[in-house]
């Protein structure tokens, strides 16, 4: 039996871009006999017709599935809603862009047969803007310090798992997914294979500096404890800071009794000080807040419509 390999697109902003990433997948799983294949592209309520063009697709292959969100949930909660659809023993992840080449994916796909759980696309050059390579860089950062992902390790958008990663993934059900999180607390075999990266030839990416921020939030915040711990240490040097600043003061008034002491000095240390516990206090709250959110029982992502007429496969 063929082992059946499930492609999840999230989709924004790419009805010019979404057919030719699909073709470029039919032409090379064409070349690769020893699977068979499916398609789930997810729109995440794009402003244009991003959704008609996959609508378009579908009516066209029997092998793609259609999934529409009622709003913008972001990358990760439309890939979240793709895994509700797969069917494949192996699920590859790709952006909409082409800017992840799609007939290099037998590389990701040996090496998962080779043993790996999960294989993640390495790029000696990346050819997104300087915004979003430093945007990356942050967020390999936040990644290994925060979530304890190993320093070798590349994260990229283009990855293949094993199904039951994918499965493991699912069981989460809060607001605010980060798939990145869900798979390194899933299984430590993950490994990286190298391709290329292209250039974008149309459009211009979907993130922006809030939407990368709101990422980071949700990946600390929701995967680890890290932050609330460096308050908690933040909170003890300013405290013992504050304590040795005063004995110094009280010091400095009996050596020199004529010495004034600076109102300015104390107006920068109840600044500073005040600074420190209005960052923290925000950090808890933050933290409180997503609680608060997720007892309420805050959708992940909400569909408004699929188009499902994949048939039947034998695996």
């Amino acid at each position: 039996m063929s082992t059946l390999v499930s492609f999840v697109i999230p989709c924004y902003r790419s009805e010019q871009t979404i057919g030719e990433v699909v073709e470029e997948i039919n032409k090379t799983m064409e070349d690769m006999p020893q699977y068979t294949y499916e398609i789930v592209l997810v729109n995440d309520a794009s402003p244009d017709q991003t959704f008609e063009a996959i609508r378009e697709l579908c009516r066209k292959q029997s092998n793609i599935c259609g999934v529409n969100l009622a709003k913008n949930f972001g990358q990760h909660a439309a890939l979240m809603a793709g895994f509700g659809y797969v069917r494949g023993d192996i699920v590859v992840c790709l952006d909409d862009d082409g800017q992840t080449p799609a007939d290099e994916v037998g590389k990701l796909l040996e090496s998962i047969e080779e043993g790996a759980d999960v294989v993640y696309a390495r790029y000696a050059h990346k050819q997104h803007s300087g915004f979003r390579n430093f945007g990356s860089k942050i967020n390999e950062l936040m990644t290994r310090v925060m979530l304890g992902k190993p320093k070798e390790l590349y994260i990229s958008s283009y990855f293949a798992a094993k199904r039951f990663v994918v499965e493991e993934m699912m069981r989460y059900q809060n607001p605010y997914p980060y798939v990145i999180g869900l798979v390194l607390r899933s299984t430590k075999k993950i490994t990286n294979v190298d391709v290329n990266h292209r250039e974008r030839e149309i459009g211009k990416s979907g993130y922006t500096i809030g939407k990368l921020l709101e990422l980071w939030f949700n990946g600390f915040t929701a995967f680890s404890v890290k932050p609330l711990r460096l308050a908690t240490v933040i909170g003890v040097i300013s405290a013992c800071t504050g304590f040795l600043y005063g004995i110094y003061t009280i010091i400095k008034k009996f050596v020199n009794p004529d010495v004034v002491v600076g109102f300015s000095a104390l107006m920068a240390a109840i600044v500073f000080f005040g600074g420190i516990i209005l960052l923290m206090l925000g950090i808890i709250g933050e933290y409180i807040g997503r609680i608060y959110i997720s007892l309420n029982n805050s959708p992940q992502y909400v569909i408004r419509e699929s188009i499902d007429e994949r048939d039947t496969v034998e695996h």
